[in-house]
């Protein structure tokens, strides 16, 4: 966190014992360097290690080749010749780095129109006052598709609707920031996370098997039926736990529950608003039109053209594009319809400031691609994960005890470093292979990461958009800071962690798919 947005720990109300871990965790986190700096310092490790294993002469048995493997020592005149010359190469066809640009164009063009930040409001609005915490929860998962929407609009917006209901509006920021990042994983349409992560899994499981790809839908299905799961446990959350723990609001005037007239027009839509979400709906009716004649014909110009299967088909692999091409043509038809788009140059400002907002990203792929690309040079992640494997194997400990596990390390690790791809940038290379080897497929693995880096976002201090929150409370609780927020989130992170670890290996036992072509198990070769 910078240093203006810093907030002492003593306005915790309670010293207990969770308090406290908490507050070392933040001191951690607060004490590590940027995470291109943590990148680079990896990245020179992997330099270092593999001189080191090069050195003990370690070599293992590859489970598909059966060859000898052998670790790359970087310290030689063929390392140095290797780093130099595809350094630039490492960066461009980081497979993330694409997929991230080109979803975003069409994103920002979307968020700029205003098109997100009405039907936000359109969805929360429009619901009954039983139903209002289910809608801002559920509101916030879908949110998270359109990257700091939800963030920046939907949970200071959840606040005064809560407010404008009666009710306290502390429990309003509460339900919407669990929504957009408890449920951050969860969604029923593909947003930038997925196209991102899966390309980070592809370059893992790469490592075993050349050929691999792991689709951006590659979680879909799970994703789906987990976001209903993660709209009714917030909804329980905050009316049975976090809301009654509150109490009755008293504003600084001693007033109960009044709403300023400005903020009451945010709850309302304008006709301005209301003619670019028809426009924006005509534009999307035709987009879907063209995708149901390309995919659901037998001969349908979206599907293979060879087999005309749709798994393994144009829209499949276009995921990305798809994105794109829907998100700026409802954008563009909401701004010209909303008149938020005045030109052409509104379109390309919009399209602009978004790249604009990946700045620190890019910088941290760099870093990323080379680590990553040094690691797969060395062989180390193939010799960790034959090691790792054999130990894993040796333990006799079941595979559900180890995905368990495994999504307890990721909910721990995302206490102190925030971001989910440079998490995943590190830890897929390891046991992505590690569990292939056991014969559980990448996208078993990439599922699990996401359910444990989901639930410790509204806990993590790391958390990138965390101060914004506690000045969000601040607005309501003057005395709000860290304590506030964590005390009052900690229940969600809990029910989330244990709805959705059940969910997940109930899915698992009954051997269900995770999305398209993503099945449980791959053959052990």
């Amino acid at each position: 966190m910078s240093e203006n947005n810093t907030i002492e720990i003593k306005n915790l109300k309670k010293n207990t014992l969770i308090d406290k871990f908490l507050n070392r965790i933040e001191r951690l986190g607060n004490a590590l360097p940027h995470p291109a700096t943590l990148f680079l310092i990896f990245a020179l490790a992997v330099i270092v290690i593999s001189w080191i294993v090069a050195n003990f002469d370690v070599s293992v048995i590859h489970p598909g080749t059966k060859a000898i493997v052998k670790p790359f020592n970087l310290i030689s005149k063929e390392g140095l010749h290797k780093i130099l010359t595809e350094m630039v190469v490492n960066f461009t066809s980081f497979a993330p780095l694409g997929t991230v640009l080109v979803a975003m164009l069409g994103i920002g063009i979307a968020e700029s129109s205003g098109l997100f930040s009405t039907l936000i409001k359109l969805i929360v609005n429009s619901s009954p006052k039983k139903l209002i915490t289910f809608v801002i929860v559920f509101a916030g998962v879908m949110s998270n598709m359109a990257s700091e929407v939800g963030y920046v609009l939907l949970v200071p917006l959840g606040g005064i609707i809560f407010m404008g209901f009666g009710r306290h509006p502390i429990a309003g920021l509460a339900a919407a920031f669990a929504g957009v990042s408890g449920g951050y994983s969860a969604n029923l349409l593909l947003g930038t996370i997925d196209p991102l992560l899966s390309g980070l899994s592809t370059e893992a499981a790469q490592i075993i098997d050349i050929n691999y790809i792991v689709n951006p839908a590659a979680n879909y299905y799970f994703m789906f039926v987990s976001t209903f799961f993660i709209a009714a446990a917030g909804t329980i959350v905050t009316e049975k736990i976090v809301e009654p723990r509150l109490g009755k609001y008293v504003d600084e005037n001693n007033s109960t529950n009044t709403i300023t007239k400005e903020e009451q027009n945010m709850k309302t839509l304008d006709k301005r608003e209301i003619k670019g979400l028809i426009y924006s709906l005509v534009s999307l009716l035709f987009i879907v039109a063209i995708i149901l004649l390309g995919t659901v014909p037998q001969y349908g110009f979206l599907r293979d053209p060879k087999t005309f299967e749709l798994l393994h088909s144009p829209f499949m692999s276009g995921i990305v594009a798809i994105i794109f091409l829907s998100s700026a043509i409802a954008g563009i038809f909401y701004g010209i319809g909303a008149g938020t788009f005045k030109s052409d140059a509104d379109v390309m400002k919009g399209m602009g400031k978004s790249i604009e907002a990946l700045g620190g990203y890019i910088v941290l792929v760099f870093f990323a691609a080379q680590f990553v690309a040094f690691f797969k040079w060395t062989n180390l992640g193939l010799i960790f994960a034959i090691k790792g494997a054999s130990v894993l194997q040796a333990t006799g400990l079941g595979i559900v005890p180890l995905l368990i596990l495994f999504i307890i390390l990721s909910a721990f690790i995302n206490l102190i470093m925030g971001s989910a791809s440079a998490k995943w940038a590190i830890m897929a290379p390891v046991f992505i292979p590690m569990f292939m080897i056991l014969g559980y497929s990448p996208e078993l693995i990439q599922c699990a990461y996401r359910v444990g880096d989901s639930v410790t976002n509204v806990i993590s201090p790391m958390m990138s958009y965390f101060a914004l929150i506690v000045a969000f409370l601040s607005k309501y609780d003057k005395k709000a800071g860290i304590g506030t927020v964590i005390a009052t989130m900690l229940p969600y992170s809990f029910v989330f962690f244990i709805i959705w670890t059940i969910l997940f290996l109930i899915w698992f036992g009954l051997g269900l798919p995770l999305g398209p072509d993503s099945p449980l198990y791959i053959p052990i070769k």
